[in-house]
């Protein structure tokens, strides 16, 4: 096996090859580093082996900045290939690559972390919890997905990425057409990480249906806090279809089996089926909570309750049920019949009607209210007429005779991106600038987020909407190379300048964290914005117990109606305080992760041997779980009175 990744290192493109001395370099500097600095010890202690939600909050978000950054440089080396007619600064297997691993990263590595990153943060807290339901649970989760997205870039740089687009499709992702070890490393990468979401999703719901201040009924919960439970109810019900996917097609490439090779009697349409029953849901998992960050972002900056929460509510849950029935709409051209696209066809026109109404609820409540235009507001108002052209062209392509002509053409490109980074990025980027000083204590500066902002915004529109009329004019998804006679450069070079422009505006992100790191506003009040929900009662970073008293709640918006009152103290009881007892660290969900990495890694090689010493290392680590005599440890009222007053 070392033999095989030398010679791919020798043979592969010199891109791959800088990328390769860049990382090992890199590698080197973060080592060099904690041991310059003495940092091992604080790493293992407060990072490695925590369990600490909002830590772990953290370290998704770090993970998911990282991963946003691998998906954009392949998606600037996409759009320099197609710049002009003709262009060699790829090859076509390169690019085939590229935007296999692009379309992946951005939906699993990036969309997927961001999400868990703010559910992490800041559910327990908006809830009155002092964790979530099962914390070591949550570290397993983290470290699945880490590791599994760990087995996921490796590819880059050792064996070769998976280049069958991020969808797989058999037979092109089957052992006769996708010999190497790509599709593999597709495969385990995500069922590893996959594996992680699942128990997040149940963890967040169990958190949620029994962590509940008292008070806090389900019709006085925050509207995020909502929107997660709308999340996490879709992620238990689609990522099992898309495991049991990835586990047929591994079968078929690793162990010989024929599920999806139609001269053995299988049937590829079964895989398509399974990816679209996770896949469009998949959607709705990344979207909704991003609704619930909105109505959070408009209700504190416009000084106002949202408007109609009852509504807000029961559209969430609509999406959620909905989204399961509108899966058929990526392949209509497969020949199902009249009957079945119309039947499909109508449910994804349907979705958009609970979407609609959220849209007015945001405006209604931003009517007469006292707007600020802060850096999460923008964000927000940005959204929305983003996501309106989005809706649009996807009531468009809904209508499957117009589908026929649109499908694989880049009008679906432009679609897709125009709802998720204009939805999905656009709300996550909202809420990581709204509940920021929540994590860290102090706010990025706002002077250099608006730069970020008006870069990245008028890029995204220079990209995509050419696309649109690309698409119209005949061009297909997936071509690395055109030629001139097709009128398509003009177009393609207006595209590829307002790719830039987005990264230029990543690129200001990167610079306003840097700078406020040192330089920016330190939040000494804990409720920088005047926010209306629990986590804006605690100090800023919140201390590891989240609250010394746990909250009583009275309504909605139970903070604000506290400030209002000027009584900020009958949130929490009048009783002394007790001692609180935590949840110990455990080493035990990194080992469990690096087990899955190790037995992913040696699967990806046919390397049984490694992979059984991977497997054992998992089963250790369940039984050594199962043994150990974890009764967590107790803080004693004189450290919570001292931390109180720090």
């Amino acid at each position: 096996m070392f033999n095989q990744l030398v010679g791919y290192l020798r043979e592969a493109d010199p891109l791959i090859q800088m990328s390769a001395v860049a990382i090992v370099f890199t590698l080197i500097g973060i080592v060099a580093a904690l041991t310059y600095y003495r940092k091992w010890g604080w790493l293992w202690r407060e990072w490695i082996t925590t369990v600490d939600h909002k830590k772990i909050g953290i370290m998704y978000l770090i993970c998911a900045l990282l991963m946003l950054f691998r998906g954009g440089v392949d998606a600037l080396l996409m759009r320099t290939q197609l710049a002009f007619p003709g262009m060699n600064f790829l090859d076509a297997q390169h690019y085939n690559e590229i935007f296999t691993t692009h379309g992946t990263i951005m939906i699993l590595f990036v969309a997927m972390p961001l999400l868990f990153a703010m559910m992490n943060i800041v559910v327990p807290l908006q809830i009155g919890a002092r964790d979530v339901a099962f914390p070591f649970l949550n570290a397993v989760s983290f470290w699945l997905f880490f590791f599994g997205a760990l087995l996921f870039n490796l590819s880059f740089v050792l064996g070769g990425s998976p280049d069958a687009g991020w969808v797989s499709y058999p037979p092109l992702a089957e052992l006769s057409h996708s010999p190497g070890p790509g599709i593999n490393y597709y495969v385990l990468s995500l069922q590893i990480s996959g594996i992680g979401s699942i128990a997040t999703g149940i963890n967040f719901i169990v958190t949620i249906l029994k962590m509940r201040a008292p008070g806090m009924t389900l019709m006085r919960m925050p509207l995020f806090t909502w929107s997660v439970l709308a999340s996490c109810i879709v992620i238990i019900f689609a990522f099992p279809a898309f495991t049991v996917a990835l586990a047929l097609l591994g079968l078929d490439r690793i162990a010989g089996t024929h599920f999806f090779t139609m001269q053995h009697g299988g049937n590829p349409m079964m895989y398509v089926n399974l990816f679209w029953i996770w896949g469009h849901p998949e959607v709705y998992i990344a979207i909704l909570p991003v609704y619930g960050i909105f109505s959070e972002v408009v209700s504190t900056f416009s000084r106002k309750t949202i408007f109609g929460y009852k509504s807000m509510v029961i559209s969430l849950m609509l999406i959620s049920v909905i989204g399961y029935f509108v899966w058929v709409h990526h392949f209509f051209t497969m020949g199902a019949g009249p009957g079945v696209n119309s039947f499909f066809s109508v449910a994804s026109m349907a979705v958009g009607i609970p979407t609609g109404v959220k849209v007015f609820n945001w405006l209604f409540t931003m009517f007469r209210g006292r707007i600020r235009l802060t850096l999460p507001m923008l964000w927000t108002l940005a959204f929305i007429p983003c996501f309106a052209i989005g809706g649009a062209t996807g009531v468009m392509l809904a209508a499957a005779p117009g589908d026929y002509q649109f499908h694989n053409s880049y009008v679906v490109i432009a679609h897709f991106h125009q709802t998720l980074i204009g939805g999905a990025v656009f709300g996550l980027l909202a809420g990581m600038y709204y509940w920021w000083p929540k994590m860290f204590g102090f706010k990025l500066n706002e002077t250099l987020g608006k730069w970020a902002f008006w870069f990245f915004n008028i890029g995204f529109y220079v990209c995509f909407m050419p696309q649109y009329a690309l698409g119209l004019m005949g061009m297909t998804r997936r071509v690395y190379t055109y030629p001139a006679e097709t009128g398509w450069g003009t177009l393609n070079f207006v595209s590829t300048i307002g790719a830039y422009l987005m990264g230029i505006g990543f690129l200001f992100i990167v610079v306003q964290v840097l700078y406020s790191i040192r330089y920016g506003e330190r939040d000494t009040t804990g409720d920088p914005w005047d926010g209306r929900t629990l986590e804006w009662s605690l100090p800023s970073p919140v201390p590891h117990y989240n609250f010394a008293q746990i909250p009583t709640v009275h309504g909605r918006d139970a903070w604000w109606e506290m400030k209002q009152q000027r009584k900020e103290d009958s949130l929490f009881s009048t009783k002394e305080l007790k001692p609180i007892h935590m949840p110990n660290n455990s080493a035990l969900p990194f080992f469990m992760g690096l087990a899955f990495f190790v037995a992913g890694f040696g699967l990806v090689f046919n390397q049984f041997m490694i992979a059984t010493v991977g497997l054992i290392g998992v089963v250790v680590c369940m039984l050594w779980r199962s043994l150990e005599k974890d009764t967590g440890h107790w803080i004693s009222v004189d450290e919570i009175k001292q931390m109180e007053a720090s």
